[in-house]
């Protein structure tokens, strides 16, 4: 067995985590509801997760800066899809959480997203997911490192 590192076979690696990506941005293009980007969709779905969290923690679990963050979840006010207030122990600080409409929005898109992810679902089976999950998170934390 050769344990040496094949950077051909990484290149590659990248070539498809890169063509998978713009694959998945034009099936979310598709099926999002008007005016909804994947970055909106994104924090949608972390919010209706995890409840309220400060923008600082949101900007760090998408590997974002506290600008790009800022302006997404300024969009998303707008929208009426979030819920911004102080943090009441640290005035200095912010907390985010999703509204009711934002809550309606996600859902729709969920909805509108399952037809493609009961396709995936379908062909590649329980084992297989979560085998590519793991594999990804520990891809993903290793370039954050």
């Amino acid at each position: 067995m050769n344990d040496e590192p094949d950077l051909q076979l990484v290149l590659m690696l990248f070539s498809e985590l890169v063509a998978a990506d713009q694959t998945i941005k034009a099936v979310l293009a598709r099926n999002l509801p008007k005016g909804m980007e994947m970055s909106h969709f994104s924090v949608l779905t972390q919010l209706a997760h995890v409840g309220e969290v400060s923008p600082a923690k949101l900007a760090r679990s998408f590997g974002l800066t506290k600008g790009a963050i800022t302006n997404t979840l300024k969009k998303l006010e707008l929208a009426g899809y979030i819920h911004i207030r102080p943090d009441w122990e640290d005035s200095r600080k912010k907390q985010v959480s999703i509204s009711d409409s934002g809550r309606s929005a996600r859902d729709q898109a969920l909805t509108a997203l399952t037809p493609e992810f009961q396709i995936i679902a379908d062909n590649l089976g329980n084992q297989s997911i979560k085998t590519v999950l793991s594999t990804l998170r520990k891809f993903r934390t290793m370039l954050r490192a």
